[in-house]
């Protein structure tokens, strides 16, 4: 079994401690701020599920933003950036510029990195980290720590379980054989609607940093107004969360596989496309653990 095999499936256990920590941490935001929330790669889809969770939770307004792209000049009470190696240039720069104009809280996986003396107030998830280049349980279990969060401060929107009950669906999703349709497609299409099009564009990501597949990412509504012109037989649409009202029967009409697990919470499900990466990456001969082009941490010359 390949490293990132492995640390796929601890995210049940991970999610549990999260549950516990975010509960009980002081420096997340509170209701009524005005939040940004950033991030680069996989952290910046985390921070785009979690912005819009909150939202829908009713606890402030709250934007997403890649750390290269934040406006600066905008007014937040609270700026929460994700970054697992704590090292990113673009992350590292952007606390610099912010510190002392808001407050600033980063969750980070190395307690030795940068990050610590670059924002205001650190939480550390140590216990998430990884040896594998592409990310999977640091960044579900820093949105489990979130999520958490939101759970202590006031009721989760309709329909959105608690992150105890996300890990009871975790296990059945580290262990359920994976569709053979799924694994034996060509290409795939992730959606998501609210906050699940966070967790969508980070299934896509994944899918080709580990096995270089053919993957898109798109709002669940939008999907209907282009990105179906390329279902067909042999290609899945994947859904998350809930599935709008006669998508089932559009993909179907054009002969793709629809795959939508509406009864699971979809940050489990996404451990579904996790496996299903390696699963692809190992048929095509590829090392899941050493991705190629890619580093553990993008970290740019003066």
């Amino acid at each position: 079994m390949s490293r990132t095999a492995s640390e796929i499936a601890t995210q049940p256990g991970c999610w549990r401690r999260a549950a516990e920590a975010g509960a009980a941490f002081d420096g997340l935001p509170r209701p009524g701020e005005r939040v940004a929330v950033t991030g680069c790669g996989t952290s910046w889809f985390m921070a785009i599920a979690y912005a819009a969770l909150r939202e829908a939770a009713g606890q402030g307004e709250t934007d997403a933003y890649p750390s290269s792209e934040f406006p600066v000049g905008r007014p937040y009470d609270r700026v929460v950036a994700i970054t697992r190696s704590g090292t990113t240039t673009e992350v590292l720069e952007l606390l610099a510029g912010l510190r002392g104009k808001v407050t600033t809280v980063a969750l980070t996986a190395d307690p030795r990195a940068p990050v610590m003396d670059a924002a205001d107030t650190v939480a550390v998830l140590d216990w998430a980290d990884e040896e594998s280049v592409v990310q999977t349980r640091f960044a579900t279990t820093a949105l489990a720590f979130l999520r958490a969060g939101l759970e202590a401060s006031g009721p989760l929107p309709a329909g959105v379980k608690t992150v105890a009950a996300a890990a009871v669906d975790a296990e059945l999703a580290v262990t359920e054989p994976l569709d053979e349709a799924v694994v034996s497609a060509e290409q795939w299409t992730f959606l998501g609607r609210g906050w699940t099009y966070g967790l969508a564009q980070e299934a896509g990501l994944k899918m080709r940093e580990a096995a270089g597949a053919w993957t898109e990412s798109y709002p669940a509504m939008e999907y209907r107004h282009g990105p179906i012109s390329i279902t067909g037989p042999h290609r899945v649409a994947w859904a998350f969360g809930p599935l709008p009202e006669g998508l089932a029967g559009e993909v179907a009409r054009v002969g793709g596989t629809l795959i939508a697990h509406a009864t699971a919470d979809p940050m489990a499900d996404l451990i579904r496309a996790q496996r299903l990466a390696v699963a692809l990456a190992e048929s095509k001969g590829y090392d899941p653990d050493r991705p190629r082009n890619l580093s553990r941490s993008v970290i740019l010359s003066p």
